[in-house]
């Protein structure tokens, strides 16, 4: 990891969205659609809650009127019930800095639609916490294999033990395996 690290240089910048209940409805969002789409969707969702991703403006909003925005029903379904689970507290943003990331990741993963890979990116990205180790994302996992020239993908169990030896910075070394894949693919990672 040393040697990869010296020959692929400082990470780029990958800011958050400065606002965690925006970066998690983004993140539903987002979520299995290509990026123009997604980003077309999420544009006219925020221009129809009148420029303010909030609890409040998307509990003001029917779910039909939610949907004319091009969101699915599922999608829809999971944004009113992150929207309710901020506003009753069961998802406390406003604490999180007092959270563990496992107690993030416990109260995230209540709200339907968020699983423990979107809790996992959210701790990385937004709330930019040290000692995440997504070992089920395959771009982590391609990565650690291509830095440590492995002839085959390591397995989630196998990369959580080798994981251990990143602790309490895992989120860098998770970090630079994604780098891997991008200098092997010739792209550039995206903000």
């Amino acid at each position: 990891m040393a040697d990869f690290i010296k020959r692929a240089g400082p990470l780029p910048e990958r800011p958050g969205m400065g606002d965690p209940f925006t970066s998690l409805a983004h993140a539903i969002v987002f979520q299995q659609l290509a990026g123009r789409a997604a980003a077309a969707i999420y544009g006219r969702l925020v221009a129809s809650l009148g420029g303010e991703m909030t609890p409040r403006a998307l509990l003001s909003r029917t779910p039909d009127e939610l949907r004319s925005v091009g969101l699915s029903a599922a999608k829809t379904a999971a944004l009113i019930d992150l929207a309710g689970k901020v506003t009753d507290g069961t998802v406390p943003l406003g604490e999180l800095a007092s959270l563990s990331d496992d107690e993030i990741v416990a109260k995230l993963v209540t709200v339907r639609g968020i699983g423990r890979w979107t809790s996992e990116m959210f701790l990385l990205f937004e709330l930019r916490r040290p000692d995440v180790w997504p070992v089920d994302d395959l771009g982590v996992r391609n990565g650690y294999s291509l830095i440590h020239e492995l002839t085959a993908t390591i397995a989630p169990k196998a990369l959580q033990a080798e994981g251990e030896r990143y602790r309490p910075y895992r989120s860098t070394a998770a970090l630079y395996c994604w780098q891997a894949v991008h200098i092997k693919r010739g792209t550039t990672p995206a903000s």
